[in-house]
């Protein structure tokens, strides 16, 4: 007893003793942990993310400026005041997640069309495909202000000339259906003659509405139709999830390529082969390059690789620059190099320094929109983590597939990428130790 009891003692102090893998195995869960609840929620204190939309105005009417201003007023959105272009452009870059586009004559013909008299207008909702929750947030909150401003012009039983010409039209339009029942007809004509009375008995003073239902019944339908557009640079092409999760899963396992890579170098510092290289007449920054070349020629490879097994049997398509799409594997692979380096640079021993590379690593890929888009993070979030490589890659691998946009979109998280391989490649040189200690 005695012996198995020194055995387990043993064990747990050689465990506990080693502060950096103690660390990473506490560090780890947590980090992800809270990620992932103040995604869904967390403690409930906090504010979830808004959802930036526009909402494009062409009709100008009293019921559409009110839906505006309910929409803007409401919490779950972020409406940004852009004309036309501005949001098509910001919706291709994922800016937006919606732009809500009301015709002219929907102020008009909305409240007739409540009644089933008229024909609905048409609200367009172009989208950002990669969201499609976005854009089922979109169309039932729209639908609760656009009912809500409707039925409120509908019933407000105003004296004021605008409200009896609404009333007076949706009469004329109900008398003069012929999609309408017999039945139906008569109740509605019935409940206009009750509005008026209402009108003249309140001097104009609100009163609620009641909506009957049924076939033989008055009903009331929603005074609209959506149309649904995806939005895309090519609208001939359509969405493919497929892009980006290849491209998410490529950054993180290319990342992991560089730990290895990092791992390796510590492995044959250990076993004196820097030494020996050193020996020969080589300078240190040949030597250093070296590692770098050829770990992003790999790195490059394998994602080219990754990619092409998408293209092949995922329908993964580069519908953007295909220069940008290059210059980003390019980019990705240089700074995946460099990264592997500087883990080697700062790290002591292979054993020890594996599990701080993986939580790094980890970290970089959650942050960057890797494991879920980065639009579902609070604003606060989406912003920091601009400050991933990670971030820019995906994105910019996004814009490149199925975004479809060009070069224009690539070259900024291509010189950030390389600004990060850069970074990481000078710390490394400066700190890298030829020996063991």
């Amino acid at each position: 007893m005695n012996a198995l009891i020194a055995l387990v003692s043993k064990d747990l102090f050689l465990y506990f003793s080693n502060r950096r893998a103690l660390l990473v195995t506490l560090a780890a869960p947590i980090a992800i942990a809270a990620f992932f609840g103040s995604l869904f929620g967390g403690s409930g204190n906090q504010a979830p993310s808004r959802v930036p939309i526009a909402i494009i105005d062409h009709d100008q009417s009293a019921i559409t400026k009110r839906i505006v201003a309910d929409m803007s007023a409401d919490k779950t959105f972020d409406v940004q005041a852009l004309d036309e272009t501005q949001a098509a452009e910001a919706l291709k870059r994922g800016k937006l997640r919606a732009i809500v586009t009301l015709p002219s004559g929907f102020g008009e013909q909305a409240p007739q069309a409540l009644f089933g008299a008229r024909e609905k207008p048409v609200v367009e909702i172009r989208y950002d495909p990669s969201q499609a929750i976005a854009l089922q947030v979109v169309q039932g909150f729209f639908a609760q202000h656009a009912m809500e401003s409707v039925t409120r012009t509908a019933f407000s039983f105003g004296n004021d000339s605008a409200s009896i010409k609404m009333l007076a039209d949706a009469r004329r339009s109900v008398s003069g259906s012929a999609s309408m029942s017999e039945a139906s007809r008569r109740d509605m004509l019935a409940l206009f003659d009750s509005v008026d009375r209402v009108r003249a008995t309140n001097g104009g003073q609100a009163a609620g509405a009641t909506t009957g239902n049924g076939n033989n019944g008055a009903s009331f339908q929603v005074p609209y139709t959506v149309k649904e557009v995806e939005a895309s640079s090519r609208p001939d092409s359509k969405y493919n999830g497929y892009s980006h999760s290849f491209a998410g899963m490529g950054v993180q396992f290319i990342l992991f390529m560089g730990i290895d890579l990092g791992i390796k170098l510590l492995t044959t510092r250990r076993m004196g082969l820097w030494q020996r290289l050193r020996a020969a007449p080589l300078s240190r920054a040949t030597l250093l390059a070296s590692q770098i070349a050829s770990g992003a020629l790999i790195a490059a490879i394998l994602f080219a690789l990754i990619f092409a097994a998408g293209m092949l049997f995922f329908g993964v398509r580069i519908e953007g620059s295909a220069v940008g799409f290059v210059g980003l594997i390019v980019g990705f692979a240089l700074m995946t190099a460099a990264f592997g380096l500087f883990i080697a640079a700062l790290g002591k021993t292979p054993e020890a320094t594996r599990g701080l590379a993986i939580f790094a690593t980890l970290i970089m890929v959650m942050l960057g929109g890797a494991w879920v888009p980065s639009f579902v993070f609070p604003q606060w979030l989406q912003t920091a983590s601009l400050a991933m490589p990670t971030r820019w890659a995906v994105d910019g691998f996004d814009a490149m597939t199925w975004r479809g946009l060009g070069w224009e979109a690539a070259w900024p998280a291509i010189l950030i990428l390389i600004g990060f391989a850069a970074l990481f490649g000078v710390i490394a040189a400066r700190r890298f130790d030829w020996e063991e200690k």
